[in-house]
């Protein structure tokens, strides 16, 4: 007598069953299948996102969109590979309607099976948990990987997505997604839709305000100017200097923390999301209160805002610029911009998070460059002097028979094997403070 095994049910079955997820979904997904099911969207896959707009319409729309200038960065930085990896992009407006879906021919084909194509609606309250839908739910970049979508029509695919602003006003103008499978389950496919969509808004800054169009099409007035940019250095320093009108402060470590914090949200953050950005612990909301009015003094009422709290300027950060060199792939001047990780000592959540990103971004750089030259400056760094895998392969790069790989090799073996050391912002952190003061 034979006996067939089934496969036990995923959390994504029992919800189906039984609506509590458990906890071994991440909270962000259980958040998001409570939403998708008090919107009435069916977890078995059998009703599929809508389609908007035809064909006549949807191009229409895309060529006032405010992203559509911006459809070439977005095709070297996510389309690139896209044939090797099979994987597509997807660039949405702020409704979740996807305007631009490009990539892999036959991957493609398989996305229009379940409506993921232009004119189609992916929003969470219209597809369920996403990565473009539930980015622009929560205005942050999200990844959602498989059996973690809602839809069970979704399930064998991956996702990551992030949202693009509007860098004067904060506002979200669409979303940048990756969508395939196994390679975009990955910390890296996150960080190029992160990186995408910051090289974006940066690009944006650069560009010159639209016109405002009355109803017959035709320019009512100038728009009025954009603001003067601010400038905030945060790499490899302690205390941010941010320079407005040609003066140049120096803030304390938790105001740095804070413009830090409100120039990576682009829009206003409320009170309750800026503490937790801030702190693991609990801060009372009139500890906070006063810490903003202290900087609201040092900075002035015309560049801090409040209800929401929002800085009320363009915020050019050397952070972004060497976000920017890495997602257009040129990692020798990224990483000569880079004199270390971002304000070292913070441990303010936020913070840790962009500085984690930004690490991996620039380390995946150098390792997978090839160049031993980069490879040298790396090791050669405080942050990446302890950097095993590093070390191997810069001795599989240098000459056979070199001293240096001899040397470089001997320093691989010393230190843990298979162990990746990313930069230790506590221990060098007076050197870099020093080194920058």
């Amino acid at each position: 007598m034979s006996h067939v095994t089934t496969a036990p049910p995923t959390a994504h079955e029992r919800y189906a069953t039984a609506p509590e997820p458990e906890r071994g979904v991440r909270s962000l997904v259980a958040d998001s299948w409570r939403r998708s099911a008090r919107e009435g969207i069916r977890p078995d896959g059998s009703r599929l996102p809508p389609l908007r707009w035809a064909s006549d319409e949807l191009t229409a729309y895309r060529e006032t969109h405010p992203l559509a200038p911006l459809m070439p960065l977005f095709r070297e930085l996510l389309g690139a590979g896209a044939a090797d990896d099979g994987h597509v992009f997807a660039v949405g407006d702020a409704d979740g309607t996807l305007l631009w879906v490009e990539g892999d021919t036959r991957t493609m084909a398989r996305a229009e099976r379940m409506h993921f194509m232009a004119g189609a609606g992916w929003a969470e309250r219209q597809a369920g948990t996403n990565a473009p839908g539930t980015a622009l739910q929560l205005g942050r970049a999200v990844q959602i990987v498989t059996g973690e979508h809602y839809s069970a029509a979704v399930h064998a695919w991956s996702c990551a997505a992030a949202p693009v602003r509007d860098p004067c006003t904060g506002r979200v103008l669409g979303v940048v997604d990756l969508s395939g499978g196994g390679t975009i389950a990955t910390p890296p496919a996150l960080a190029a839709v992160r990186a995408a969509a910051l090289a974006a808004e940066g690009q944006l800054a650069r560009m010159p305000a639209p016109p405002l169009l009355g109803p017959d099409g035709q320019a009512l007035r100038s728009a009025k100017p954009r603001p003067e940019a601010v400038h905030l250095w945060v790499l490899g320093r302690d205390e941010a200097l941010l320079e407005c009108a040609n003066h140049v402060r120096r803030l304390s470590p938790r105001h740095s923390e804070i413009v830090l914090a409100l120039a990576l949200a682009g829009a206003g953050v409320t009170g309750e999301r800026l503490a937790v950005d801030l702190s693991e612990r609990e801060i009372p909301a009139s500890t906070l209160r006063a810490e903003l009015t202290r900087l609201r003094a040092v900075l002035g009422a015309d560049l801090l805002g409040s209800r929401p709290y929002a800085l009320l300027r363009p915020v050019l950060t050397d952070f972004t610029a060497v976000s920017d060199l890495l997602a257009q792939g040129r990692a020798g001047e990224a990483l000569a911009r880079y004199p270390g990780p971002p304000l070292p000592r913070s441990e303010a959540p936020v913070v840790v998070e962009h500085r984690r990103c930004l690490e991996q971004q620039l380390r995946g750089a150098v390792l997978g460059s090839g160049d031993p030259g980069l490879l040298r400056r790396w090791v050669d760094a405080t942050w990446g002097a302890d950097d095993g895998p590093a070390w191997t392969e810069l001795a599989r790069e240098l000459p056979a028979g070199s001293p240096q790989r001899a040397a470089a090799a001997a320093r691989a073996r010393a230190l843990t094997p298979g162990t990746i050391s990313f930069p230790q912002a506590r221990r060098h952190a007076a050197v870099l403070q020093r080194g920058r003061s």
